[in-house]
């Protein structure tokens, strides 16, 4: 028997600005885009696996996921966790675009993490093995 994740959500406050900042500013690639009433179902995939898991910037208009999105990151808590060959590099890349981390680089362990906002109510965490 084999499971494997092939699809998992993010909620976010405004599709369209999580889309720009996922696509524009982490370099996720549009996967799908379908219509859906008012919203969207919205998915992301990494550029160097485009059949792989997908992200869906899901909308949190339901009041329980946005009072879960909010709590999550008024505790520091990160939503999601990407992983990257270099914390460094990447968190040196991403700021100079302007995109704002909570938290720098940090080694933990047997990893290095940081932690970024993603303009859409959530906090992410970069990971990489030391």
């Amino acid at each position: 028997m084999s499971i494997r994740i092939n699809l998992t959500s993010i909620f976010v406050d405004d599709q369209a600005r999580a889309l720009a900042f996922y696509t524009a500013r982490l370099g996720f690639l549009p996967k799908h885009d379908v219509p859906l009433g008012e919203f969207r179902w919205l998915t992301v995939v990494g550029p160097d696996d485009p059949e792989g898991t997908e992200l869906l910037l899901e909308p949190d208009n339901h009041p329980a996921a946005r009072t879960f999105r909010t709590a999550l990151a008024d505790d520091g808590i990160p939503a999601a966790s990407f992983a990257v060959d270099d914390v460094y590099a990447t968190h040196a890349a991403l700021a100079a675009q302007g995109v704002r981390f909570t938290q720098d680089p940090t080694p933990m362990g047997p990893v290095v993490t940081a932690v970024l906002d993603d303009t859409c109510g959530n906090l992410v965490q970069l990971t990489a093995a030391t």
